[in-house]
């Protein structure tokens, strides 16, 4: 019998109805005869009335106690779930993350998976029982919970069907799959049938909000197929996996974007007090997270390093450079806020070359300007004026023709 990891994220949960609905669903899923493990997210509405409770208590919570806090909510909301199951006429069995055996490193809030004990999941399968799991979270080798920060349910879910060596994972969300574009942005944006586990990187970490990089590194890495689907149409969804047979004579899959992007620089007196290696050492220790990075070397004009990092970890990549100055050796620092990243992402773009030149060309006749540039084999990505992200993203889908009819399997 075939073994399904299913995971339903926070837009699926938000009323006692709602889960009523994916109780129903999940029974009439595991009635077609596979073995059906259900990953949830927390709740929205407790998980925000537990954040408050906490900032009552004190502005810096332990993170070991937010972990035991927080990792609460999830608990919660998947014994509902079973609870629903089992009113409406189904086997069903909910566990927490350390009774589920995803063991995980001391790194409360952001925690890595080491490795995962299935021997219970697997009891549970056999007994015919829905295994509902609350995710996000773990066990650290010291007994204490551990939860994963962003993406956490998702990484659950894949990490899971990796132990069990499950089918596929199904993530249902509020979207119907993947699509060239943000249809909320993006005129003629379409849903893609089929994307590359590369792709899909791409999309994750260049804005899309739908699946979170860790996940999908994990997918790609143990070869488990990744489907993304709607929970409130029942439609096809958009597979994820290793080689797409569609669409390749598509240049560009799609285009991605990031609001709220700032450019940080760093001034030196000379060349020979720069040194990359020591800044972005710095940065990594305290867990900030850089993308774009340009290092301006030119005689006569004093060495300066660039690079964008996202708005919310602004403050503390100016105090970490600020404690840091002496022993970095810079002389000044500046920034620019009000940008934005906007991306082509395709994996027919590395045997393809022009296209950022076509990218570059269509910009420029727009008059929208490009302040930086980032390119790998299958995505190009430009920083611009915040104001000119949704111009820019447009006029590419316009430009690599993402509007058109979808191309079926040859």
């Amino acid at each position: 019998m075939e073994t399904v990891v299913v995971k339903f994220g926070g837009p699926a949960l938000t009323t006692p109805e709602k889960i009523v609905h994916l109780a129903k669903k999940v029974i009439k899923e595991q009635g077609r005869g596979i073995n059906l493990v259900v990953v949830v997210s927390s709740m929205p509405a407790i998980r925000r009335e537990l954040r408050q409770y906490a900032a009552e208590i004190t502005d810096e919570p332990s993170k070991r106690e937010m972990d035991a806090f927080v990792s609460s909510a999830t608990q919660i909301t998947s014994a509902m779930l079973a609870m629903a199951i089992q009113e409406h006429g189904g086997k069903a069995v909910s566990l927490a993350g350390w009774q589920t055996g995803i063991h995980t490193n001391q790194k409360h809030g952001n925690a890595r998976i080491d490795h995962v004990d299935s021997k219970r999941i697997q009891e549970h399968l056999a007994l015919g029982e829905i295994v509902v799991v609350a995710g996000f979270q773990g066990v650290t080798g010291t007994d204490n919970i551990s939860t994963f920060g962003k993406g956490g349910s998702e990484t659950s879910a894949v990490a899971l069907a990796v132990a069990l060596e499950a089918e596929r994972v199904e993530i249902f969300s509020s979207v119907e799959g993947i699509f060239t574009a943000d249809p909320e942005i993006v005129k003629g944006s379409r849903k893609l049938p089929e994307v590359s586990y590369d792709e899909m990187l791409e999309f994750a970490n260049l804005g899309a909000k739908i699946l979170h990089p860790r996940a999908v590194e994990l997918a790609k890495k143990y070869n488990i197929p990744l489907i993304v689907r709607s929970f409130v149409q029942d439609v096809e969804g958009t597979f994820i996996k290793g080689d797409v047979d569609m669409e390749k004579n598509l240049l560009v899959r799609g285009i991605a974007y990031e609001s709220d992007i700032i450019r940080l620089t760093i001034g030196y007196d000379s060349y020979e007090t720069a040194s990359l290696a020591e800044v972005f050492s710095v940065l990594a220790e305290n867990d900030i997270n850089v993308d774009i990075i340009v290092q301006a070397v030119i005689d006569g004009v004093k060495p300066t390093i660039s690079f964008t990092i996202s708005k919310d970890e602004f403050a503390e990549a100016l105090r970490v450079l600020e404690t840091s100055k002496l022993s970095l050796g810079f002389s000044f620092a500046d920034f620019e806020v009000g940008l934005a990243k906007v991306s082509i992402i395709g994996s027919a773009m590395a045997s393809n070359p022009g296209v950022a030149a076509r990218m570059f060309a269509r910009l420029g006749r727009e008059h929208i300007p490009v302040k930086m540039v980032s390119t790998s084999e299958i995505k190009v990505s430009v920083v611009v004026p915040q104001e000119e992200m949704v111009r820019a993203a447009n006029v590419l889908h316009e430009e690599f023709d993402l509007a058109m009819k979808e191309v079926t399997a040859s």
